[in-house]
């Protein structure tokens, strides 16, 4: 007799609850159990299962009613029952300890504990700690199980639990027994398998066989056998480690409409980037603040306007400066383990730039047919401001309100700043170069000294030259046309700096000063600056022409006087070789009379010119100042967008950083990520209602913001999990993340990536409301920016769609790329209330181009997790065969089982979503989570 399941029976359950410290195992119940009360029958028969989970022989069937029970008389018949003599050996576990209890248990296929077996074990003179056991092992066992072996302090007087675990590790069984080598070695982990602690020896010493029928194979088991080998390999490695931390796992087991099996892995996790790239964030914010107040104290005196506007700058960036500098001391206050900030912190000022509840949802599916899909999902509370909180809306409006009153200004890019800076230098060196120069040439004319002369002209030109180049840069050019158009289109005024001083503005002083002087009457244009830069080139010429008809003339005198007969020229050579660069005295007076004039206009055509670009580089630096800092609006508004960017900016990299390992053997997915970038979907379930339309407002911002990004892959220096955590480089508005892999990964992938091509962002928002609130909206209120930011994320999106069709016409699924988009436009152009085909459409979009997929809600917490189940057992129907008759039950079993709850308990404190059952009336079908689960 075979295994008696019912098909919608949910079979196992295994939570580690790593952040804690402990593993649990816990018996799911079938999706369906819960609509009856449990009969005290039934409590008993869950208690018999407890008792003989781990007694010797015992094999696990499922009755009708999907409730688990334990036989020793033989649920599974034609079993094979070995003994299995084994040796263990541990290294290196514990300096100290002197004694060490040894725990060996085999888990079968479902991870139920069922033979278990500890010793005590001595240190020997070697420093190991061995120990000989042995175990029954049935055929099921032999091919589909695993050993754990776990080491404890021999002190420990409390029961086995990971609390007081030293290390753990656990092995095939299949393997152990197929090894033709002698002796297995493994290495022990701490239980949250983040460190190696030492090493075990595992010695396979005789294999006793019962000889009974041999049973049946169930296919099943061969998929849980499969999944295990696939966690201990990839999930403890130190590239996962970097990205992931205090696991969450769930085992189902759901029917396909074949009638076959699909085992399904359900992984929460949280992130160390959670806390980490926030720090790194607000260190880049405040260098590249203090940075800006040099760069304008720098600065040569100006006029009173540019001054006040310069003290305008300096306060806001030292504003910015202090306050974060203080959330800095806050975070680092915090131990260095943490990895999570819950929704009930949200509003903490020195928690502001941390993402709420960030999370990666990961669903990893074994089926008859493959070895293991993994599909990911990052959660995270929608990135807003709730520290500020939202009684005059969210970012979108603050910042219409302040451009609104605002003139418009020109704006200059950060390179454009630094071009300026640059430009300014290289004025400030050349003048006063040309002008000695120019000093020395005055002064070698008296010293009659040709030769001399030459040189110092040789060295006039190439300086002058130098400096004619610099003044031709375009930026010059296009900033004194800013500054005459900026002259001629204001009126008078005044304006109150933030030093106290109140400039009277007038049409003449409008850039207090800096404007280019005009005769009356004349229109500044941009051939008047080439003639002021090309009168500096003129000056030098004249002055060389000048020097070259003196010597044709000094030469010409001399052939003139010299003597007719032959002896006479010899002596002449002669008196020339004597003094070969000599003028006559007559000559000396007249070369320095004609230099002089030619001169002194040079300086002056080169006055003219550094004043002009001086005004405009200086007007460069301080609008692309003014731009970064004043511009942006009030300091609070700034710290609010930099505190969204930042809990967008962990998502992200979060999810980047689980897609890009996911496909490092993709050569398609390589290609794109260089040739077209990366698509970034946030799915929003806020209302627009109340204080969630101030969250959406933030949440906009913030994922445009995230389209200034790009990624950056580099080599890691060693596979140490610091090394390989990412980091964050660059300025406001141009950020690039660096993603280490290790030195082999690395050099496997294109030349374009390993040369550091970037990585481009494109971020999307589609949102759709789904409670009671959105109900409220949509009959009495307002739902238009919810409409706008959907169709502009459409159009980005479609965008995205042609451009990849351009690069990679031969991508699998562009035929069905184009049937979603279709899709999607009919949805769009439905207008139907609470319409999630939307969330769904794009959410298959994104999964069809290898892009990076959010969901937000207010906190993550309980829509959210409506969302990802919803989306996970859509996943395994539509990708995977999911028989119909069970959807709603898996959907079930997740919501009430699965991750989330403990997601909603390390919250709140409760297992039970936040929902009333007159607030889930309003909720679209698929979004209600099922009775008992909420309230």
């Amino acid at each position: 007799m075979g295994w008696q399941v019912t098909s919608y029976a949910v079979l196992i359950v295994l939570t580690e609850r790593r952040r804690h410290g402990f593993a649990e195992e816990r018996l799911l119940q079938p999706a369906d159990a819960h609509r009856q009360p449990r009969s005290a029958a039934t409590h008993a028969g869950c208690r018999r299962a407890r008792r003989t989970q781990q007694q010797p022989g015992t094999s696990w069937s499922f009755r009708s009613d999907g409730i688990q029970q334990g036989s020793q008389s033989g649920a599974l018949t034609g079993t094979t029952v070995s003994q299995l003599l084994l040796n263990v050996e541990c290294r290196a576990v514990v300096a100290t300890a002197a004694k060490v209890k040894i725990h060996v248990s085999t888990v079968d296929s479902y991870d139920v504990r069922k033979h278990c077996s500890t010793q005590i074990a001595k240190r020997s003179e070697d420093g190991a700690f061995g120990a000989s056991m042995d175990c029954s092992v049935d055929c099921r066992l032999q091919n589909h199980g695993r050993m754990e072996v776990r080491v404890y302090r021999e002190d420990d007087s409390r029961e086995h639990c990971t609390r007081s675990c030293l290390a753990f590790t656990s092995f095939s069984i299949r393997d152990l027994l197929r090894s033709k080598e002698p002796h297995s070695s493994l290495k022990l982990r701490t239980m949250d398998g983040g460190n190696e602690v030492g090493e075990v020896r595992v010695s396979r010493l005789q294999v006793e066989e019962e000889t009974e029928e041999h049973a049946l194979e169930n296919r099943s088991s061969v998929l849980c056998d499969a999944l295990h080998g696939s966690v201990q390999d990839k999930e403890h490695s130190p590239m996962m480690r970097a990205a992931l931390c205090s696991q969450v796992c769930k085992v189902y087991r759901f029917q396909t409409e074949d009638h076959r099996w699909l085992l399904v892995r359900e992984q929460m996790s949280e992130t160390p980037l959670s806390f980490s790239l926030p720090k790194q964030l607000l260190s880049s914010l405040i260098k590249e603040h203090t940075d800006r107040v040099l760069e304008v104290k720098e600065l040569s005196d100006l006029s009173p306007h540019w001054d006040g506007l310069r003290h305008d700058i300096i306060a806001h960036c030292n504003q910015l400066i202090s306050c974060y500098q203080q959330t800095q001391t806050e975070l680092d206050k915090l131990s260095t383990s943490s990895c999570f900030k819950a929704s009930s912190s949200k509003s903490d000022r020195h928690l502001q730039f941390i993402p709420t509840n960030l999370h990666s949802q990961r669903m990893e599916v074994t089926g008859p047919d493959s070895s293991g899909v993994w599909y990911e999902v990052i959660t995270f509370g929608a990135p807003a401001d709730h520290h500020q909180a939202f009684k005059h809306g969210g970012l979108k409006r603050l910042i219409s309100k302040h451009t609104g009153h605002k003139h418009s200004s020109v704006s200059y890019s950060r390179e454009q700043s630094c071009r300026a800076r640059e430009l300014l230098v290289s004025i400030a060196q050349l003048q006063p170069l040309i002008f000695g120069l120019a000093e020395e040439l005055l002064s070698v004319s008296v010293e009659v000294h040709l030769g001399r002369l030459q040189e110092v002209l040789e060295s006039l030109k190439e300086q002058t030259t130098m400096f004619i180049h610099a003044l031709q840069d375009e930026l010059v050019r296009s900033a004194l046309l800013d500054i005459n158009n900026r002259s001629a289109s204001k009126d008078g005024g005044s304006h109150v700096h933030t030093n106290g001083l109140v400039c009277e503005v007038s049409h003449s002083d409008q850039e207090g000063g800096l404007s280019p002087r005009l005769q009356d009457g004349e229109e500044y244009s941009q051939e008047e600056w080439d003639r002021t830069w090309a009168n500096v080139g003129k000056c030098l010429d004249c002055i060389i022409a000048m020097v070259e008809r003196l010597q044709g003339r000094e030469r010409l005198l001399r052939e003139q006087s010299s003597p007719e007969s032959q002896e006479t020229a010899g002596d002449t050579k002669s008196q020339n070789a004597a003094s070969p660069s000599s003028f006559s005295s007559s000559s000396v007076g007249s070369w320095q009379e004609q230099l002089l004039p030619l001169v002194v206009t040079l300086r002056d055509c080169v006055r003219e010119a550094v004043s002009k670009a001086r005004a405009a580089m200086t007007f460069v630096v301080l609008q692309g100042a003014v731009a970064a800092t004043v511009a942006q609006g009030p300091t609070l508004i700034v710290q609010r967008r930099h505190a969204v960017f930042s809990q967008g900016l962990s998502a992200v990299v979060c999810g980047f950083m689980l897609k890009l390992f996911g496909g490092l053997e993709d050569p398609e997915f390589l290609q794109q990520l260089h040739s077209v970038g990366i698509l970034v979907q946030f799915e929003g379930l806020l209302s627009t209602y109340g204080e969630e339309v101030g969250m959406l407002e933030d949440m906009e911002v913030g994922v445009a913001d995230l389209g200034g990004m790009a990624f950056t892959i580099t080599e890691a220096k060693s596979e140490q999990i610091d090394d390989l955590l990412p980091t964050l480089s660059g300025s406001w508005g141009s950020f690039v993340v660096e993603v280490p892999l290790p030195s082999e990964t690395f050099r496997s992938l294109p030349q374009e990536l390993q040369a550091g091509c970037l990585i481009r962002v494109e971020p999307v928002l589609f949102n759709i409301g789904i409670n009671q609130h959105q109900s409220l909206a949509e009959r009495f209120g307002d739902s238009s920016l919810q409409e706008r930011v959907n169709q502009q994320s459409c159009e980005r999106l479609k965008a995205y769609c042609n451009r990849l069709r351009e690069k990679l016409p031969h991508m699998a699924g562009i035929q069905s790329l184009l049937d979603l988009l279709t899709s999607l436009d009919r949805s769009m152009e439905a207008k139907k209330r609470k319409n999630v085909e939307v969330l769904w459409i794009t959410a298959s979009l994104c999964r069809k181009v290898n892009g990076v997929r959010l969901t937000s809600c207010k906190s993550a917490k309980d829509r959210t997790a409506m969302s990802v189940t919803l989306e996970q057992c859509m996943i395994l129907k539509e990708q995977h065969a999911l028989s119909q008759q069970n959807f709603s039950s898996a959907l079930d079993s997740m919501r009430r089982d699965g991750c989330r709850t403990e997601n909603v308990q390390k919250n709140i404190g409760s297992r039970k979503y936040a929902f009333s059952s007159v607030q889930l009336l309003t909720f679209p079908k698929l979004y209600r989570p099922p009775d008992g689960s909420y309230g």
